[in-house]
């Protein structure tokens, strides 16, 4: 439980060239990364309930080294014990966002750094990339539907790789 929350990530940075109002899709990209600036401040101040509404009731989130969590009554119950974590932060950068033609799904990727208290009090600091799937509700509110991540390469690891 200790690393879980990694990907609420997908704060992102687009792939289209335009500028916003060039494109729908420029637009749609623009609300998602103002919606994922909401969502991260919210992530940040520990606001469980404000966290989970960035998600769809029926998300799909797949943690490492676990099952995935199905819906937002587990999301709630795995995001309060992360937020319970002692020393429990999380930050993300989204990269690129990618819009589907349609307008009511999206896809982005980026990276997230997650922070906390070992058992015994030592400072842990992971470092993760991401991958969300978003989806535009009814009400044209876009919340992350599929949420999924795993360690980033250890960049020393990868330096001595051949």
């Amino acid at each position: 439980m200790l690393v879980a929350i990694a990907v609420w990530h997908a704060a992102l940075a687009g792939c289209t060239g335009l500028p916003a109002a060039a494109t729908g899709a420029s637009r749609e990209e623009a609300d998602i990364r103002a919606t994922d600036a909401r969502w991260l401040a919210a992530a940040r101040a520990h606001d469980l309930e404000q966290t989970v509404s960035y998600w769809t009731d029926d998300v799909y989130m797949m943690p490492p080294g676990g099952p995935p969590i199905l819906g937002k009554d587990a999301l709630r119950r795995y995001v309060a014990g992360a937020f319970a974590t002692p020393g429990f932060s999380i930050s993300w950068v989204t990269d690129h966002i990618w819009v589907a033609k349609s307008g009511d799904l999206a896809y982005a990727v980026g990276t997230d750094t997650i922070r906390l208290l070992s058992p015994g009090g030592q400072p842990i600091e992971e470092h993760n990339k991401a991958v969300a799937v978003w989806r535009r509700g009814p009400d044209g509110a876009w919340k992350c539907a599929v949420d999924i991540w795993n360690a980033a390469e250890d960049t020393a690891t990868a330096a001595a790789s051949p």
